[in-house]
């Protein structure tokens, strides 16, 4: 069972149209045309805004609502390679299926969300766990809110794992995902169900046996921070929203109980370093929050690598992320989290939180938020899977994550709104054609 993060945090210094009743067109706009023919606007990007402030998390688009149950008789069953929305009561389990084969990893992440407004306590979190049907643990895993006790989306994996080092869970069958609450009704969090947004990703065997124990040597000395004029680079809502940056110094502002979310394509072979850096603020430098930023990383399958917490007291404050291994197959064999987590590649998440206590101190304004992010080390092949992984592409850095990261867009997007931008104009047009003819017909309709 792995546990919770808890060294760097606990150190943390830290017009719509309309017509007559006689056929005349009064007023068509080119945005109705384009909320009537294409649904409203760019997906996921309807009345959304950059971050999540309040409990606003940008859940995935088309994520299938799900309920878990509190039986594992009853429990749904989860696929890999979607996205799910569910509830987490505030006492008891909830229960989820998979069925599995004989051959694959698989993993399990449960987002848990907050509601806005509510209190949580630096020892509440959510667990996550599965097991077989025999009721015997694959693997479980926790994540609180930490420190500062501040309400954020806060993720846990677990993992169903083929493996020598593992006697159990390796048959194909039926396996069980338990969530639950990690304080449950205790320690000063609000009652009350959660949201949760579950993910699970399937990673295929290898073609020939690598290596069964971690590497022992690598660099981890603290690196020099990546320097350089800091480019605007806004944060996302949410994982599926994450904004991508590649190596480089990215600049937001981030306002109190607000959480943002940017990706970093990280290839088999590279080593990354993260500092994070709260900028000074028109203060007396009196007050000092010990917890107000957390910055945490996920890796690709949303499990918790790392995270720390930078103090702040209007002057400017920067903290850097424990050195971190090279990302590589093998490092799964290491049973220290940080290290074990590192074990593909893909894109990894920074989930930068700042404290709602921030704003007692400092007013609710906007604090600047720098994130300085470094990738050392040679590109390598990956290690050969025997097939592909599902959804695809989710353990590689692909050209269009480099461009992605390089221009700040997701991957995808300038295609999809150059499309919709087409199809908008286009469905527009047509409709404006076809309603121009039909008000002609109204009209001489009515000529006697």
């Amino acid at each position: 069972m792995r546990g919770r993060r808890g060294t760097a945090r606990g150190r943390a210094r830290a017009g719509h149209g309309r017509t007559t009743a006689t056929g005349r067109l009064v007023v068509v706009t080119l945005a109705s045309v384009a909320v009537m023919g294409l649904g409203g606007g760019p997906p996921g990007r309807q009345a959304l805004a950059a971050g999540t402030a309040g409990g606003a998390y940008a859940f995935a688009e088309g994520a299938q609502t799900v309920d878990g149950a509190a039986s594992t008789a009853d429990a749904v069953r989860l696929e890999a390679g979607r996205t799910y929305r569910s509830t987490l009561p505030g006492n008891g389990k909830v229960h989820y299926r998979l069925e599995l084969d004989a051959t694959s990893n698989t993993y399990v992440s449960a987002t848990a969300v907050p509601p806005a407004g509510r209190t949580v306590s630096a020892t509440d979190g959510v667990k996550v766990s599965v097991q077989d049907g025999d009721g015997r643990s694959c693997d479980a895993d926790t994540t609180s809110f930490g420190a500062a006790g501040s309400p954020h989306p806060v993720a846990a994996w677990a993992v169903r794992e083929i493996s020598p080092r593992r006697s159990l869970c390796k048959e194909a069958g039926t396996y069980y995902v338990t969530v639950e609450r990690v304080d449950r009704g205790g320690g000063g969090s609000s009652p009350g169900p959660w949201e949760l947004e579950l993910t699970a990703v399937s990673e295929p065997a290898l073609e020939r046996t690598g290596a069964t124990s971690a590497p022992e040597e690598w660099d981890s000395a603290p690196p020099r921070p990546v320097t350089g004029t800091p480019e605007r680079r806004a944060g996302g809502a949410g994982f599926a929203r994450a904004t991508p940056v590649g190596e480089g110094v990215w600049r937001d502002d981030v306002r109190p109980g607000q959480t943002l979310f940017y990706k970093v394509p990280v290839d088999w072979g590279r080593q990354l370093h993260v500092t994070a850096e709260l900028g000074s603020s028109r203060t007396d430098g009196s007050v000092y929050v010990p917890a107000a930023l957390d910055l945490d990383l996920y890796n690709p399958a949303r499990g918790h690598v790392a995270d720390v917490g930078v103090g702040y007291d209007g002057d400017q404050k920067s903290e850097d992320l424990a050195p971190l291994p090279p990302v590589a197959y093998a490092n799964r064999h290491d049973a220290r989290g940080q290290i074990g987590a590192m074990r593909f590649a893909g894109s990894y998440y920074l989930v930068a939180h700042l404290a709602a206590e921030v704003a007692d101190h400092f007013g609710d304004g906007p604090v600047p938020l720098t994130l300085r992010v470094g990738l050392s080390g040679a590109a390598q092949d990956g290690p050969g899977y025997a097939g592909e992984a599902v959804p695809p592409d989710v353990f590689a850095v692909t050209e269009e994550d480099r461009e992605a990261a390089a221009e700040g867009a997701a991957a995808g997007d300038d295609t999809a709104m150059r499309a919709l931008a087409v199809g908008g104009i286009g469905s527009g047009s047509a409709l404006l054609v076809g309603l121009g003819v039909w008000t002609l017909a109204a009209r001489r309709r009515a000529v006697p």
